[in-house]
């Protein structure tokens, strides 16, 4: 698994496909977090915290970790090399973890350079270090299962056509209703919308946010990853015979 899983990040940086994600997301966040006016500007927040970074970076990566796992398995397959990977003496489980943990591993890097902001807003507060470190580490460690889980249904929707563009609409239709869909349909209904939305990623999040690490919010991400990752075992396997 380890060599699939070097091959991965090789291929990543071997092409721009790897430079453009980490540039693509550290532009995004840097224009809506400092330059442009709006609700996520921090500047014009008057608050010393990473609030609307945590609060943009899921609705990103909705839409850029499809666009990297979108290739995972819809490429071997469209390319036939699909055959030759099965050959190799790896379980389907390994190989599923493979193309995960490479994806993952991509968009780990991409959210390194962001505790910059941690240092800006701590450095520039009034006064300095006046940032809760707790609720920031909380909200990276959210971020971390809310991008495993985004990536386990990139890597699911990947297998199930050799249609990369399908795939990726798929992925990011999945990842909205799982983000936000739960959360939606709770706040149309008054009795048991807690429960319901409860279903969701953004209420567990949310929960991490706050710089309380509840086993049930873990539990919860750990689930829907190994779900998705399950089914794509279950897909491949259909597809070797």
């Amino acid at each position: 698994m380890k060599a699939l899983l070097l091959r991965e990040i090789k291929s990543f940086f071997g092409s721009p496909i790897g430079y453009l994600v980490i540039a693509i997301f550290l532009i995004l966040n840097g224009l809506f977090l400092w330059v442009f006016n709006g609700e996520f500007n921090i500047l014009n927040s008057g608050f010393a915290d990473l609030g609307p970074f945590f609060k943009l970076a899921p609705w990103i990566l909705i839409f850029l970790i499809p666009a990297v796992t979108m290739r995972s398995f819809s490429d071997e397959k469209k390319q036939g090399t699909i055959e030759l990977l099965f050959t190799k003496p790896l379980s389907i489980w390994e190989i599923v973890n493979g193309k995960f943990l490479g994806a993952f591993l991509l968009i780990v890097i991409a959210l390194l350079p962001t505790y910059v902001y941690v240092w800006m807003i701590s450095y520039f507060g009034n006064p300095t270090g006046n940032i809760d470190m707790g609720s920031t580490l909380g909200s990276y460690f959210g971020l971390l299962f809310l991008v495993a889980a985004y990536t386990a249904i990139g890597i699911f929707t990947s297998s199930i056509s050799d249609n990369q563009i399908i795939a990726f609409i798929i992925a990011v239709f999945i990842c909205f209703v799982f983000y936000f869909g739960f959360e939606g349909i709770a706040g149309m209904i008054k009795e048991d919308g807690r429960i319901i939305s409860s279903f969701g990623m953004d209420s567990h999040f949310k929960s991490m946010s706050r710089g309380v690490i509840d086993t049930r919010d873990v539990i919860y991400f750990i689930s829907i990853t190994v779900l998705f990752l399950s089914i794509t075992v279950y897909q491949l396997k259909r597809l070797k015979g």
